[in-house]
């Protein structure tokens, strides 16, 4: 890239994405179109320090044609969202005064900007522009430093300056100014940006109470009476725990809970819906001991139903952790400083990631995250929104593997990913230390990470220079609900990064294998392929986040005498996935399907306002949603045997004007399975073959889609909508005969996997976590873990198509 060469070009020439400020960029200015905003901006009081108040607008034309046909200066014009915001003058100081008060290196770089004025100030909006500016300068591999000399007097500029990394050197004396000099360079302004995260923050680290300011008694009281009310309805639900009805009807009446030693009981108002679902009023919970009053303490109901839970000594300790944090991280979405129902209709994808209140719907210790710390928590959980930078390392080739999709290479996807000049930076750092890095892979990993676990437990390596911190990169990322994969907030068109995170969260400690990373591309080239090649998935929209590029790391002198499922083999990899935003164009906005589920904290559901929105009818948008999500998973099942994990957090929506047209199904490879262990796959994706016995093969729809999925959307249209339980289960039926009647092509599968069954059996997830917490099933044999408790009635069993529709069918077969 050539900064300082005048361009006709009317594009952006860089970008960069600030979270809720919007999109930075730069354009070289356009003469003499700019002119007169240019001179407005310059010639303001406020711009005293720019040196061209009084001057007319020909001088200051005359002054920026001048830089513009000069080959060592150039002038941007700065725009967020398109609109003029900011001027940037950058320079090479060996040919500008500042060059005769120091040294000038290869590679510096010199910048005066200048915010234009406005009636609205933004918190943190003049740290976005220097930010900006200084990664767009880094964006050339020839720029090695930044120098900036703001005037003595400027005071706004110097704490501004230093946020962003530069180091004040010492004072000079200018022509016109007494200034101080200043420089900065890509380690320095990497650490600035890595910086933002509280975890690098020192004003929380010093002051220990605010990493628990959220846990005060009024949101320590909701966040259990939240969680209680979760633990019964479905520990009920599973047939762990029985409430007794005192009175009303079958579906809706007040119940007890009463605990095995007696005297303890819990009282409520519930509505029993299909699928045993418990919906309980949360206002109505109470408690009593003996007959008096008594708080509700979510960890005091697993001990005094720790029984029927089924809970062993070595496992209870655990478990009240993992609810302790599920607690903490309740008491803090519920502490009012998130957008409620109304403010997500409208707001954007990220914004929509974070706000999520609830985890998984089924589990109740949920938000475990075993092995973070208070501060962890608001630097890498979804919804502390925080942005954090990955750290880089690179890893010896003869200790690791590099796979990715077909068209894909190493190179080209660490250019994609880091730029040239930081891919180049990063080669440089090696290279001063002896290394070749045509010996290395560079791979991200999670901070977290590296200074719990790479640095210590694989010290041998770091010592060895098998493995070598590079340091920070430059781009900030989010964490999404899956919290160790990362949306890149800075770059969105870039790849999502996965990276291993050795914490116990929801069942399984959530590393990465490397093993698994070294086949995950070519699955998901396999399946990619499949789906885009399908009629019935095209017609519908429907597509798949290709996991596009894996880097795994082994430790082949030690890991071989591990136990299989040990997490110590699991701590090093990381995969590439393509970016949703590809899919977010004009018109068309993207919405994790969690959202659906989401409840804000005046329990005030997001989904019949986002129907309100759209301007359908209940039913029609529910029918929209219903194509192109359930219908496309009905077809995967019927016509390949492909079973996917279609939970709210594995899919995002397109939406246009608020709703679905596409459903857009990510996490493949580890999460994906063909029900049938006979049919011809490539050898490099024959692992996603799993045996299920043939009368369970049917229940990953009835279990992950009806029971996970849909029974807890039901309540909220009932509730909140204008639809009845009925209704919703009529659509979902027609959803299912639709579909049928389209493809009769495969009756006898409709036939043998009845989706229209009188019962299903009922399968249990939070049995599952409570046999065993670090490995609830074995990914290879899913099937041989399974918890199941009696059946469920099925919901649309009641909707079973006529015979004159099943007789449609067959005719359509014969």
């Amino acid at each position: 890239m050539t900064l300082f060469q005048p361009t006709p070009t009317t594009r952006a020439c860089f970008s960069r994405h600030a979270q809720g400020l919007g999109t930075f960029s730069l354009r070289p200015l356009h003469l003499p179109e700019d002119l007169a905003l240019i001179h407005a901006w310059v010639s303001a009081p406020r711009a005293r320090f720019w040196g061209m108040q009084g001057h007319s607008p020909q001088r200051v034309l005359a002054f920026y044609r001048d830089l513009a046909e000069c080959e060592h200066a150039q002038g941007y014009l700065g725009l967020v969202d398109g609109e003029p915001a900011f001027l940037v003058e950058c320079y090479d100081p060996r040919h500008d005064p500042i060059g005769a008060h120091y040294d000038v290196a290869e590679g510096d770089r010199g910048i005066h900007f200048l915010v234009a004025p406005t009636d609205t100030p933004r918190s943190g909006f003049s740290v976005q522009v220097i930010t900006t500016i200084l990664a767009f300068l880094f964006e050339d591999p020839a720029t090695r430093r930044i120098v900036v000399e703001p005037d003595l007097t400027n005071r706004k500029i110097h704490p501004l300056n230093r946020r962003v990394g530069f180091v004040y050197d010492r004072e000079v004396a200018l022509e016109d100014k007494t200034a101080h000099l200043a420089f900065c360079d890509r380690a320095s302004f990497a650490a600035a940006v890595s910086a933002d995260n509280p975890r690098l923050d020192p004003t929380l680290v010093a002051d220990p109470a605010r990493a628990a300011a959220h846990l005060t008694p009024e949101h320590w009281a909701r966040a259990n009476r939240w969680l209680i009310r979760k633990a019964i309805a479905e520990f009920s639900h599973e047939r762990l725990l029985a409430p007794e009805r005192l009175e009303g009807d079958e579906g809706a009446g007040t119940y007890r809970l009463t605990a095995p030693e007696g005297g303890i009981a819990y009282r409520f108002r519930a509505r029993r819906l299909a699928l045993d679902h418990w919906a309980i009023d949360l206002a109505s919970l109470e408690k009593r001991i003996d007959g008096a009053p008594a708080e509700l303490d979510a960890q005091r109901f697993i001990l005094e139903f720790r029984d029927p839970l089924g809970i062993g000594e070595t496992m209870l300790p655990v478990y009240l952790e993992e609810v302790a944090s599920t607690l903490f991280g309740g008491a803090y979405k519920l502490a009012g400083t998130r957008p409620n129902a109304d403010g997500l209709v409208d707001t954007d994808f990220q914004t929509l990631e974070a706000a999520m209140t609830e985890g998984h719907p089924v589990f109740v210790a949920n938000n475990g995250r075993l092995g973070f710390d208070a501060v962890d928590y608001h630097a890498y959980a979804p919804e502390a929104a925080a942005p954090i930078t990955l750290v880089w390392l690179a890893v010896h080739r003869e200790d690791a593997h590099f796979s990715a999709i077909e068209g894909l290479d190493y190179e080209s996807l660490l250019r994609e990913e880091l730029g040239e000049a930081t891919l180049t930076d990063f080669h440089r750092r090696l290279a001063a230390r002896g290394l070749d890095p045509t010996d290395f892979l560079l791979m991200p990993a999670h901070p977290w990470q590296w200074f719990h676990k790479l640095a210590i437990t694989f010290a041998a390596e770091v010592a060895r220079s098998r493995i070598v911190c590079l340091g920070y990169g430059l781009d900030q990322y989010r964490a999404q609900q899956s919290i160790r994969t990362w949306f890149n907030v800075s770059q969105p068109s870039r790849r999502y990064v996965k990276t291993a995170l050795s914490i116990l969260n929801m069942g399984f400690m959530r590393g990465l294998s490397p093993n698994y990373m070294r086949a995950t591309p070519a699955i998901n080239d396999w399946i990619k392929t499949l789906v885009e090649s399908d009629p019935e998935l095209t017609a519908q929209g429907f597509t798949v986040l290709r996991e596009e590029a894996a880097i795994g790391f082994r430790r082949d002198a030690v890991e071989p005498a591990f136990d299989r499922y040990s997490a110590y083999k699991k701590m090093l990899a990381c995969l590439w996935r393509e970016s949703p935003v590809r899919y977010q164009r004009d018109g068309r906005r993207l919405m994790t399907m969690a959202a659906l589920l989401h409840v804000d904290a005046d329990e005030r559901a997001l989904l019949p306002k986002l129907i309100a929105r759209s301007g359908l009818a209940t039913t029609d948008w529910l029918d929209r949603y219903l194509r192109v999500y359930l219908r496309p998973l009905l077809h995967c099942f019927y016509a390949y045997d492909l079973v996917f994990m279609p939970h709210g957090e594995n899919l995002i929506l397109q939406l246009e004007d608020g709703v679905p047209v596409r459903a857009i199904m990510k996490d493949i490879a580890e999460e994906i399975g063909i029900m049938n262990t006979e049919v011809e796959l490539p050898e490099a994706v024959s692992r996603i073959a799993v045996e299920v016995p043939e009368p369970l093969k049917v229940l990953s729809l009835f279990t992950d889609v009806f029971d996970c999925f849909l029974r807890f959307m039901a309540p909220l249209l009932v509730d909140q909508g204008d639809l009845t339980e009925d209704a919703f289960w009529a659509r979902v039926a027609r959803c299912v005969i639709d579909y049928q009647r389209d493809h009769p092509e495969f009756a006898e599968k409709f036939a043998r996997h009845d989706l229209f069954a009188p019962e299903f059996t009922r399968s249990c997830l939070n049995r599952l976590q409570l046999n065993d917490h670090q490995q609830m099933i074995d990914l290879a044999d899913p099937a041989r873990n399974l918890q199941f408790a009696g059946t469920l009635v099925n919901p649309i069993a009641a909707h079973r198509p006529t015979p004159a529709e099943a007789r449609a069918i067959d005719d359509a077969l014969a």
